[in-house]
């Protein structure tokens, strides 16, 4: 009987681990460090219970913690519902709410200590910005969150009298010097050390968009609000403009800057794998190219680092050739006219998840906001999942795409001109469809991979074709680095090492399941 070992989510056999693109040595550790953290967080109850308490300005009496069935895994954030009972102590507050503790097995904290830290002060100060300057955009109320080193915040309105006159005396003195506190409380906790969490109200208007997209996106009426829900958050966001790419986040003061590195999901998962970016926490950008080039240099990054990111001689020269003209082709999709701002903030992981609608498709709320920051305007684009197809898929339904983003575009340009009395942002979007630029910046964030994949389908051709790929590639790989061919000769060598573990690991699996058959354990 062939074995599969667990990943995080489903199994997977020896056969399909050898061809998989992801490490997937690594995505076998997850389950175990999964195991190890969920029972670390269900030995900290009474202290998460404290900390709750803490931020609400309630006794524990006053709520209870949701039992560990109720409690959800997901893709980077566990999440723990706790309730509220009813009573005049908490009428202030939301019926319901969830604690999130990012996963540090799943953002690199190990190879890259301080990531959780990282992404607790920006989604925090994501929250705050957005509540101060885009209050129309629906998301959940922030209650409080913390940072791994036991400095907290609690949301003003929760503080004690005390508490907010201390926060009033200092806003005042703040404002003296320049700066502007936001209405959070700074203060220390003595419980649950070492984990960064945010407290943020419960979502109970709506449901996850996922969950009826497939059997209602031919809906005409249900897709007109989305698109109108979605325009309407993207014009709010391209309204503010901002004078850097970075996203926000907040001192321990509770200042809120524009002052950490543009942080995307991509960025994280390759600290993760131990991969260096070579982009620092503290690095931001205020002109375009050098940002181009640096998620460039990430690419190229996975594919010198990750043991298994070239499969072949043909496939290492396809990667390198679609990254060299990739790096040249920045120009070509540059706007010399918004190179140096202003930017645009961006929530780049909207998608079907992370958006809850009505059962007629208005949106209700938007969750999960780690993964936002500004951006130049030519990368902000209609959402790639509206066509319902996955990224890698599309080329095979442009057709259908096209229709969607021509309907979604429609919608777009009469909301900007409700709102605005412009169609500017429209013809932007317009524009840089008939260019193929949105698959250019899509692939940017993507694996090398996949960019490679988005290259061949949807940039190559606006250029050249030709009647030999491998001769294209053949040609162009020599020019990503000096001594591309021993490179790529190298990585095989890598590739192999790497199987020759999953096979050790599938081995060993192998016996002892062999030895419990057998009769009696190993």
């Amino acid at each position: 009987m062939e074995v599969v070992l667990p990943l995080l989510r489903g199994h997977i056999s020896l056969e399909e681990a050898l061809k998989d693109d992801n490490d997937v040595i690594q995505e076998l550790s997850y389950p175990e460090m999964r195991s190890e953290f969920w029972l670390h967080l269900y030995r900290c109850r009474p202290h998460i219970e404290e900390i709750i308490s803490q931020h609400l300005n309630v006794p524990c009496s006053d709520f209870r913690l949701g039992d560990v069935r109720e409690w959800l895994h997901g893709s980077f954030n566990a999440c723990l519902p706790f309730y509220i009972n009813a009573n005049p102590r908490t009428s202030r507050l939301p019926k319901k709410g969830i604690i999130r503790f990012p996963l540090p097995y799943k953002i690199g904290e190990k190879p890259c200590p301080g990531n959780v830290d990282e992404k607790v002060r920006c989604e925090a100060a994501t929250y705050i910005w957005l509540q101060r300057s885009c209050p129309k955009i629906p998301v959940p109320r922030l209650l409080g969150f913390g940072l791994p080193c036991g400095q907290s915040f609690t949301a003003l309105e929760n503080a004690s009298f005390l508490g907010r006159v201390s926060w009033h005396l200092k806003s005042i003195m703040a404002r003296v010097f320049g700066t502007t506190l936001s209405p959070y409380i700074a203060h220390r906790r003595q419980h649950a050390l070492g984990l960064g969490y945010l407290i943020i109200e419960y979502v109970c208007e709506g449901k996850m968009l996922s969950s009826s997209w497939e059997e209602h996106r031919s809906d005409r009426k249900r897709r007109a609000n989305l698109f109108r829900g979605l325009s309407r958050i993207m014009l709010d966001l391209a309204n503010q403009p901002l004078p850097r790419i970075a996203s926000w986040t907040i001192d321990d003061l509770g200042v809120i800057n524009l002052a950490n590195r543009p942080l995307t999901l991509s960025l994280h998962q390759q600290e993760n794998a131990g991969i260096p970016t070579g982009i620092p926490r503290h690095y931001t950008y205020t002109s375009v190219e050098p940002y181009y080039l640096d998620l460039l240099a990430c690419q190229d990054n996975r594919i010198r680092h990750q043991p298994n990111s070239i499969h072949s001689i043909e496939d290492g020269e396809a990667q390198l050739a679609a990254l060299t003209i990739m790096r040249a082709l920045v120009p070509k999709f540059t706007d010399r006219r918004g190179r140096d701002g202003a930017f645009a903030f961006a929530l780049t992981d909207l998608h079907p998840s992370n958006i809850f609608v009505d059962e007629d498709w208005h949106i209700t709320k938007v969750i999960d906001l780690e993964w936002a920051c500004a951006r130049p305007l030519e990368m902000i684009n209609a959402p790639y999942w509206i066509s319902g197809h996955a990224l890698d898929d599309i080329v095979l339904h442009m057709e259908e795409s096209s229709a969607s983003h021509a309907e979604f575009l429609g919608h777009f340009e009469r909301e900007e001109m409700a709102l605005y009395n412009s169609a500017e942002r429209s013809e932007g979007l317009r524009a840089r469809w008939e260019t193929e630029s949105p698959w250019y910046f899509r692939a940017l964030d993507e694996s090398p991979g996949v960019l490679c994949d988005l290259f061949i389908d949807h940039i190559q051709p606006k250029f050249a074709r030709f009647n030999s790929n491998r001769d294209f590639n053949s040609s162009m790989a020599p020019f990503w680095d000096y001594g591309t061919a021993r490179f790529v000769q190298a990585k095989l060598e890598k590739q192999e090492e790497y199987f020759g573990r999953l096979r050790r690991i599938f081995g060993a699996a192998t016996a002892e399941q062999g030895a419990v058959v057998g009769g009696e354990p190993c």
